[in-house]
């Protein structure tokens, strides 16, 4: 077999696929006769037979839908039988009542494709599924309710949250096993327990999918193994979520207690994870990921591999972590067995290596499906473009302050102008709150940029005249789509001030009188823009760049395949292929690439416009056939300390000294006393490993003195004395809501280790939670500790 020419022919197969809607062979519930899926004495029963979920998480929409069929069989080919996924919501309802299952959002067609490919399919919808997709799948459009509470029995929520059920039920209802589909499992809700306490309104998403599926449907609710009882239904299937390397035993030990004849199922067993803006790509070990699998398939225990395969965040899908804002990048490729552009990765080959041992009667694997091929594309240039003038923009006007929500707007960015009072060198400009990038400008010069990662809210301004105007340009990137944090307006959400020191006094002006520009997501609204060569343009004298605005050009392919589109010379934005969202760039990584689909290029030519925010360095780009996805470029130090900064805790009293007990699982220690401050030291003196320096811990909580948890979003890492950056292993690691990531420090540096905590606000503590590594025997755990409580911070 000439295995070139038939990647080759696949690849051009793809590209013709896309040039015309997907059409599945005619397989319909009324062909196929009905089936019984339901849990049995310690194992999952379908048509009364024992049956092991051997799950890959796949999301459409993330995927090109025609490599829909071709990322199916690549998993079947890996040794699984079913396909697990979200529905997206937000995706699908993207304006209030008007839905969208066609095209990308088809999820019925996905769902006859894996069965088609006999795959079983476990359906998520929600109506939240986090996926670090834009406001865990929730409609921007829930915000212009401000008062709206989301995921809680909210009248207003759950009455969308019903239509949308409906709406998605009239899809795909029809396709469960029970009238010949597919469709084994229907999810409840998800992760629950991260978010609140609610049995009631867990109970109404409840009935609110039978009300839609019908009773014959089996639900189940996942969460961690640490609070899955706090939301758990007692007619509902219980499965636990964990990563690799967990201590799979202790993992199940709790539900064992609870339900000794349970089947057991790890409904996202974590294969890699995602990477963020400004910090390192995520890997994780195949052997881990391989161990664990193994570990489960032999004790007869259910499994979905989160993620098996996972794809792209097209254009504003991505979505943000919290506590704080970590926004994500465009890639989605979680260092999964398959990588994003659908390639078979070391991990693949290695697992299905495994799976073969657990495939059906000794059967071999079916074999692997034809890969796309991809090309390179020669450097080109930009010819054209258009720079950002906000004066000859359409307004609103506005006498305050409001996000973009406000102005019907979810996506994309925005600008806010007003005029300037004479003002002296250094007056201080206040922004509550950008979110998310920021840029001030003063009579078109720009001033400054505040990054809402970094907490950034204020910059000093320059002398200017009365009458100077005043722009904030404001790009809004991934809402928030995990935690409390998930109610994430865009824009300036607050107010703006200025501060001027006047004989020594501080006085303090709120800016008023706006104007509005509004700067979609939408490639259409800059069809109208007046555009000019771009070798008309010189880089700026002191930044280098070219000026922001939208560049547009074309380039020519011979024969249309996958590429990697190189932007690692622009700025910061958004770019679209022939009129498809690709996604967002950002010149700091570690993502410097895009993944480009051959079903989207053109024989011939083909057009790309990119939105750059801050203007390239050079406006070129090419087509790579390995993506760029590991190139971090530094705008500050990765480390939560500056070099010369040790921190000193000489003559502070500690609020609290104890030791922790070896082991896996939560810890609490109440202090003697309670004690009130913004900053917190966690001092570690010894560990639970005396023959080794390092310290690690997973989550690390802190209660008030009734008891109660103290809200982590506004808390940030002031300092930490070391931090292992390899893996990503950082200090922020211990409040980021993930048992599976953890701080741990490098291997030469001696105890004491020690973190700094900024609280956001002065608190008072009562308690310390403690969570050690998920791995088998809690590695490096923490044994003696003192903690420290201060009103201001400490001494460096």
């Amino acid at each position: 077999m000439n295995i070139p020419r038939l990647l080759l022919s696949f690849g051009i197969a793809a590209v013709a696929a896309c040039m015309q809607p997907t059409l599945s062979a005619a397989v319909t519930s009324d062909s196929i006769p009905a089936s019984r899926f339901e849990a049995g004495e310690g194992t999952f029963l379908l048509d009364g037979e024992p049956f092991v979920v051997k799950a890959a998480e796949l999301h459409y929409p993330r995927i090109p839908r025609p490599y829909w069929d071709q990322r199916i069989k690549l998993c079947k080919a890996l040794g699984m039988n079913t396909i697990c996924l979200y529905t997206f919501w937000n995706a699908h309802e993207p304006v209030e009542g008007q839905f969208d299952f066609s095209g990308q959002n088809d999820i019925a067609e996905f769902i006859r494709l894996c069965q088609e490919n006999d795959m079983k399919v476990i359906l998520r919808p929600g109506p939240y599924v986090c996926a670090e997709w834009e406001m865990g799948g929730l409609p921007w459009w829930l915000l212009k309710k401000k008062d709206i509470c989301l995921r809680e029995s909210d009248p207003n929520f759950l009455e969308r949250v019903d239509l949308f059920q409906k709406a998605l039920a009239e899809q795909v209802g029809g396709l469960t096993v029970a009238d010949g589909g597919s469709i084994i499992m229907v999810q409840v809700e998800n992760e629950y327990g991260s978010y609140g306490a609610d049995k009631e309104y867990v109970a109404t998403i409840r009935d609110m999918l039978r009300s839609n599926f019908g009773d014959n449907v089996t639900l189940f609710q996942c969460d961690w193994s640490s609070n899955f009882t706090v939301n758990g239904l007692d007619d509902l299937i219980w499965t636990m979520n964990f990563g690799t390397g967990a201590d799979i035993d202790r993992e199940f030990a709790r539900l064992r207690e609870l339900r000794p004849n349970s089947p057991l199922m790890c409904s996202e067993f974590w294969s890699g994870w995602f990477d963020k803006w400004g910090a390192n790509h995520e890997t994780r070990p195949a052997a881990d990921m391989i161990a664990g699998i193994d570990e489960m398939l032999s004790k007869g225990i259910s499994f979905s591999l989160y993620m098996t395969h996972g794809g792209t965040n097209w254009g504003h899908w991505a979505g943000a972590n919290s506590p704080g804002f970590a926004p994500d990048v465009t890639s989605y490729d979680y260092d999964a067995p398959i990588s994003e552009s659908g390639q078979t990765t070391p991990k693949y080959w290695e697992l299905r290596r495994t799976l073969e041992k657990y495939y059906t009667d000794g059967k071999k694997l079916p074999p692997v499906p034809p890969l796309i091929k991809p090309i390179a594309v020669k450097p080109f240039g930009f010819s054209a473009v258009a720079p950002l003038m906000f004066d000859r923009l359409e307004h609103h006007s506005s006498p305050d302050v409001r996000p973009m929500e406000a102005f019907d707007q979810g996506f994309g960015s925005i600008v806010y102008r007003t005029s300037l009072p004479a003002l002296p060198d250094g007056a201080l400009l206040t922004v509550n709150e950008p979110h998310d990038f920021a840029q001030v400008f003063v009579d078109g010069r720009l001033i400054g940029s505040l990054d809402r990662r970094l907490g950034e809210r204020r910059i000093s301004l320059p002398p200017v005249p009365r009458g100077a105007r005043l722009d904030i340009l404001v790009e809004a990137m991934g809402r928030i789509n995990f935690g409390r944090a998930i109610k994430d307006y865009k824009g300036i959400t607050d107010n703006v001030t200025l501060t001027v020191d006047h004989d020594g006094f501080p006085f303090v002006h709120d800016l008023r009188n706006w104007k509005v520009v509004c700067l979609p997501d939408d490639p259409g609204f800059y069809d109208h823009f007046e555009y000019f060569p771009v070798d008309a343009f010189s880089p700026d004298s002191v930044s280098g760049r070219l000026p922001m605005g939208i560049y547009r050009a074309t380039f020519h392919v011979d024969r249309p395949s996958d590429t990697f589109l190189d932007f690692s010379t622009w700025g910061k934005g958004l770019v679209y292929v022939n009129g498809h969202p690709l996604g967002r760039i950002w010149e700091i990584g570690p993502q410097q690439t895009l993944y480009m689909p051959g079903c989207w290029l053109r024989k011939g030519e083909n057009e790309i416009m990119v939105f750059d925010i801050l203007g390239p360095r050079q406006a070129v780009s090419q087509g790579l056939k390995e993506p760029l996805i590991d190139n971090l470029q530094f705008v500050r130090s990765p480390y939560h300390r500056e070099p010369d900064e040790t921190l000193s805790l000489d003559g502070v009293t500690p609020a609290l000294t104890a030791s922790f007990d070896p082991g896996n699982g939560w810890q609490q220690i109440d202090l003697p006393a309670p004690a009130t401050g913004r900053y917190v030291a966690f001092e570690v003196t010894s560990t639970h490993r005396p023959e080794s320096p390092v310290v690690a811990f997973a989550e690390l909580y802190l209660l008030d003195a009734d008891g109660n948890f103290i809200p982590r979003e506004a808390w940030s890492v002031r300092y930490a004395d070391s931090e292992e950056l390899h893996g990503n292993h950082t200090a922020d690691k211990t409040f980021d809501l993930q048992e599976s990531t953890f701080w741990r420090t490098v291997n030469d540096v001696p105890l004491p280790h020690s973190i700094v905590i900024d609280l956001g606000k002065e608190v008072t503590v009562g308690a310390i939670r403690y969570l050690p590594r998920m791995e088998d025997g809690a590695p490096y755990s923490v044994r003696d500790f003192r903690l420290y409580v201060s009103p201001a911070d400490f001494s460096y």
